[in-house]
């Protein structure tokens, strides 16, 4: 045998031995590992829809979505089963916990207060958040939402300072002048219909940059709608199976535009920084806003301070899409349920005349607003900006009476427990304020891991506050001046993109009062 022929052989066994390794280590991700967890969780009483091989139950789920959306919903605020069609069903059939697949990846669903309070509290650290990928990676990327250990306290430290309650004091007026801004212009459409969705939007958007990054909603209109763009594909892609090793070659539409996208974003949010860092002329003082305070923490010579441009990127695309698009949803949803429900809407005048009369509202006065706060708790309960939240399993834990896996996720759907009448009453798919006149600890008797619009222990979300108050002026601007009833065009449809928003928009019937 020659010597070529003996390389051909070793080089033939060294490929054939590989393909075997990559064949056995393939199948005990997608055969093995999945039949192994999921008998071990039945052994628990823990049951739920078969695993399928390499697919797990995202054709199911995505079969079940279609055919929930494809239905006409009424004007009901019962959007459980419509949005997460196959958990509402599931929790139905296995119970209250049960075991679901996203590909070979088991997800254990959890809707147990105190198992969900536990794993949100994470005081072990033993539920960090988990591991993104795909579009959603690419949208966030490594910023507040996502990232774990030093590099979070980090970043929380910086969101914590910029959304202080001075610097949310100082922050009012210029949300007032934002909310007249929008006002002024709606007086074309009095005793007219308007469209009021893409009105808090723009409203939003306008405010998040004045206030977070110096600039206007006209200076950021591109990223804005970049990020728009970008939610949509990465909630249409969520459970669509891929071969991780196919789509590194293979590149769909929706990929080659995604990357797009994200240079779109990164660029745009470089020339707002650089814009920032001209303006300073070099010196070392950013400003006091969002921006300012992350491109200090970026030019900090102390390691243990200071972070990446990158990290800065991902920031600002975080807060940019977190500032307004949960804001804008609330004020949708508060303004349909306030025209649909007339009397809780002059309610809520009432209490803005009494306590501003025609003034704008201030710091002192805004927190007084108990109707109000009322009305947008109901909102948030019925119509949750997040549907759920995602924790992982890093190495076997136990979790209430249960013994978790390492190397599965946890789904905690938010709808599930908003919409839960063992919770909540009989009652629990109407629009019912006065559940909430005692205060959320009451309404949830002190069980605060069944109302979470945003989120709960030490990754609830930073600028929950300051989305409050942006509701809370807004709202109180818009009753000062005018009366609102649903109109005739109005299509109900609730859509879940990053949040729960309206499809086709929030129209209704302006009076001016």
């Amino acid at each position: 045998m020659g010597a070529a022929e003996t390389i051909i052989i070793l080089l033939s066994s060294s490929l054939c031995l590989s393909l075997l390794f990559f064949v056995i280590k393939f199948l005990h991700k997608v055969w093995w590992t999945p039949i192994r967890i999921q008998s071990a969780m039945k052994s628990q009483g823990i049951k739920g829809p078969s695993y399928r091989f390499i697919y797990g139950n995202a054709k199911e789920i995505m079969n079940m979505k279609k055919e929930s959306m494809s239905r006409p919903v009424g004007l009901s605020h019962h959007i459980f089963p419509r949005l997460q069609p196959h958990i509402y069903s599931w929790i139905n059939i296995y119970g209250m916990n049960y075991l679901s697949w996203n590909g070979s990846k088991a997800e254990l669903v959890i809707t147990e207060s105190e198992l969900v309070k536990e794993v949100l509290n994470n005081r072990d650290k033993a539920y960090p958040k988990m591991d993104l990928n795909g579009y959603i990676k690419k949208l966030l990327g490594d910023g507040l939402v996502t990232t774990e250990g030093d590099k979070w306290a980090k970043l929380r430290k910086l969101a914590n300072h910029a959304f202080r309650a001075e610097s949310l004091k100082n922050m009012i007026p210029v949300m007032v002048a934002s909310v007249e801004m929008m006002l002024e212009s709606w007086k074309q459409h009095e005793g007219k219909e308007i469209e009021v969705f893409q009105e808090f939007r723009v409203l939003t958007s306008e405010v998040i940059s004045r206030t977070a990054f110096g600039s206007s909603y006209l200076e950021g209109k591109d990223i804005f709608e970049m990020l728009n763009k970008f939610s949509i594909l990465s909630v249409t892609n969520g459970f669509k199976f891929k071969l991780p090793i196919l789509s590194k070659f293979l590149k769909s539409s929706d990929d080659i535009e995604s990357d797009k996208l994200e240079k779109g974003i990164r660029d745009s949010i470089i020339k707002i920084i650089k814009k920032r860092e001209k303006a300073m002329k070099g010196e070392n003082k950013f400003g006091t806003d969002y921006l300012g305070l992350l491109l200090k923490a970026n030019h900090d010579a102390d390691k243990n301070n200071s972070i990446t441009v990158e990290d800065v990127i991902d920031e600002c695309k975080t807060f940019y899409i977190a500032g307004h698009d949960s804001t804008s949803t609330l004020l949708g949803w508060i303004v349909l349920l306030l025209a649909i429900h007339t009397d809780w809407q002059e309610k809520a005048r009432q209490e803005v005349f009494e306590l501003f009369g025609k003034q704008y509202p201030n710091s002192e006065n805004i927190g007084r607003l108990q109707m109000v706060r009322m009305i947008i708790n109901e909102a948030l309960r019925l119509y949750p900006p997040v549907v759920f939240f995602v924790r992982k399993v890093n190495q076997e834990v136990k979790l209430g009476k249960f013994n978790l896996p390492a190397n599965i996720n946890l789904i905690i759907p938010t709808l599930a427990l908003h919409h839960d009448p063992q919770i909540w009453g009989e009652d629990v798919h109407l629009f019912n304020p006065e559940r909430f006149s005692e205060g959320v600890a009451k309404a949830t008797n002190n069980n605060p891991a069944v109302f979470l619009p945003f989120g709960l222990g030490p990754r609830n979300c930073a600028g929950t506050n300051f989305a409050i108050n942006e509701a809370k002026i807004a709202l109180t601007m818009i009753l000062q001046r005018y009366a609102f009833t649903l109109s005739p065009g109005y299509i109900h449809s609730p859509l879940q993109v990053l949040t729960v928003r309206p499809q086709h928009g929030v129209q209704v019937m302006l009076h001016a009062i």
